[in-house]
């Protein structure tokens, strides 16, 4: 539900209205911190993966 808030202004004593919107749930998507926390591990492991990848490259380019 949408709220109107009153409030003074300084300019002449007229009134302004804004309206802010109340969220219906507290967090609408209880599992996406749980699905950001996997995704931020799974690329800390593939950017892992891809650097170990990378030295064994850089390995075997300095023994030819």
């Amino acid at each position: 539900m949408a709220r109107a808030v009153r409030e003074a202004s300084t300019e002449g004593g007229s009134v302004r209205t804004r309206v802010f919107l109340e969220p219906s749930e507290p967090f609408p998507f209880p599992n996406l911190t749980q699905e950001s926390a996997m995704a931020d591990l799974a690329f800390v492991l593939v950017t892992l993966a891809v650097f170990a990848l990378v030295a064994l490259v850089a390995k075997g380019v300095t023994k030819l």
